[in-house]
């Protein structure tokens, strides 16, 4: 018997070796046997809340979006962290406020350097965690050496490391004021005769190499979404969890896109640029589906409202119109702190996992998606720092009706220093410490005005954000001292956290150009 013992013994040895010796393959398939869910955030640019058809009984550009929210849960009361593009993304991957993260406000083309070196991804974490890790689209987090996408956690990357205006292109599609194309001569010369507005190319990186500038906006959707499908299958044959972060150009001007969408809404060219926006969301969702286990999360929300001034060439707020603000002059839109300017569309897909045409009221922000995924992929949030999200899984399980208690909007750029918190969301109430106006359509901008009480507005009875409080109403006087108390309590906190502060420094030498003699770095046949 004694000797039965040892053989198997040894046996179950030999076995633990050979497991050893073939530990990556069997790893993965540890994963994939303990149900770690794959995950895909799609952030769309500068769209409305009433860009979605579910959201908005106007808008019939969204069929799959719409078709998206009946199968899973819209979210009604959902916000970006800010209403501009680099402190938005910042905070969705940090799960922390500019103040925190240290990005307040948009790089450039020439910034030296992105979001500080010492904040860690979502891309970090779930990498850590034994996933691959994609971003394929937008970045505007730096581009230049270490604070690109590739050092930033993402194994891979394919896409304009920054806004699709911050550069020209030979078919400039749709802006105000109109864009030149990009000038063919590689002489300083051509400037005086054909102004070089964007006088750098576009460039379109796959990981840290430019294969194309400029790059052909007309195909940009159609070739994101083609790398899309691609890696979620190659995940799929590693058997290794992925997380995939698609942010497309959508609705950021210059609209383009491909010709077969031309014409296919009343809306004219945002609307058509929208049609294939929802239409490359469809296959997506599409490849989603055809894994019969329904072990995918998908999550869509927009970086920030509308951009206004871009007048027909802009989405929709909806009904959060911001009327005090337009009535004093400017838009009440991207970049600033009015519904308008932050709240959008979103919704989380999930079939099996959420239930099926749900709906949620609850106060939520992008800042929820790093606090919740951590968790559900068993990872752990990185230490020595906090977090301004909630884990809603329970939320999106229909589990729970959870919220935040208080949210804190970032100016961005309209008015005040940028990142002051001086937009405070209490349940249903909302304040102003500092208001101001972006450009509007064709007009000017609205003053910048300081409030001392605050204005505070009842969104459940004014959406439009048009009748402030009377500041001797009751009603008034208690939204006020809790709004001052929540508002103390949070500056508090991020004086005594572990914060960090972004390089906002500019060099020339860090533009991304494939061809430096050309004016504007043309490259030919470089794919």
């Amino acid at each position: 018997m004694e000797v039965f013992y040892l053989l198997v013994l040894l046996m179950a040895a030999l076995i633990s070796g050979f497991f050893y010796c073939n530990i990556d393959f069997n790893e993965a398939q540890v994963d994939s046997h303990l149900g770690k869910p794959n995950f895909i955030i799609i952030l769309a640019d500068d769209i409305g809340w009433g860009d979605l058809g579910a959201n908005w009984p106007f808008t019939k550009e969204t069929p799959n979006l719409d078709k998206m929210a009946k199968d899973g849960l819209r979210f009604e009361d959902f916000h970006a962290a800010a209403s501009t593009c680099s402190p938005s993304r910042a905070s969705l991957l940090t799960g922390r406020l500019g103040l925190r993260n240290g990005v307040t406000h948009n790089f450039a083309v020439t910034s030296v350097a992105g979001l500080p070196l010492n904040e860690t991804t979502l891309a970090d974490v779930l990498k850590e965690a034994n996933y691959s890790t994609a971003l394929i689209g937008k970045w505007h987090l730096g581009h230049h050496g270490p604070y690109h996408p590739n050092f930033r956690g993402f194994d891979y990357y394919f896409g304009i490391p920054y806004s699709n205006d911050m550069g020209c292109t030979d078919d400039p599609g749709y802006d105000i004021p109109p864009s030149p194309p990009c000038p063919r001569d590689s002489v300083m010369e051509s400037c005086k005769v054909n102004p070089c507005t964007r006088s750098i190319a576009l460039p379109l990186l796959e990981n840290q190499k430019i294969v194309e500038q400029p790059v052909n906006l007309s195909r940009l959707t159609e070739r994101y979404t083609e790398k899309v499908i691609h890696f979620i299958q190659k995940a799929r044959e590693s058997m290794h969890p992925f997380f995939l972060y698609f942010a497309p150009a959508h609705m950021h001007v210059p609209l383009q896109y491909n010709s077969q969408f031309a014409n296919t809404s009343t809306r004219g060219p945002y609307g058509d640029g929208l049609r294939e926006l929802d239409y490359a969301i469809g296959r997506i969702l599409e490849e989603v589906n055809a894994d019969f286990q329904n072990n995918t999360l998908v999550w869509f929300a927009g970086d920030n409202g509308p951009w206004s001034e871009k007048c027909e060439f802009s989405g929709s707020v909806g009904p959060f119109e911001g009327i005090w603000q337009t009535q004093q002059g400017g838009s009440s839109a991207k970049r600033t702190t009015w519904e308008g300017g932050h709240r959008t569309p979103a919704i989380a897909y999930w079939p099996g996992k959420i239930p099926a045409n749900a709906t949620s009221s609850s106060l939520l922000s992008t800042l929820d998606i790093f606090s919740t995924l951590i968790p559900l992929a068993g990872a752990s949030l990185p230490p020595n720092r906090r977090y301004d999200g909630l884990d809603i899984t329970k939320v999106l399980l229909g589990q729970s009706h959870g919220s935040h208690k208080a949210l804190f909007h970032p100016n961005s750029g309209a008015a005040g220093q940028f990142g002051d918190l001086k937009t405070i969301r209490l349940k249903q109430y909302k304040a102003f410490y500092l208001t101001g106006g972006a450009k509007a359509c064709k007009g000017g901008k609205g003053p910048e005005q300081q409030h001392d009480p605050p204005l505070i507005f009842n969104l459940l009875n004014d959406t439009a954000e048009e009748k402030p409080l009377d500041p001797l109403n009751p009603e008034y006087h208690a939204a006020f001292l809790q709004v001052k108390t929540v508002l103390n309590n949070i500056l508090q906190d991020i004086s005594t956290d572990n914060t960090s502060l972004a390089d906002y420094s500019h060099d020339p030498d860090v533009i991304l150009c494939c061809q430096p003699k050309h004016i504007v770095c043309r490259c030919e046949n470089i794919t």
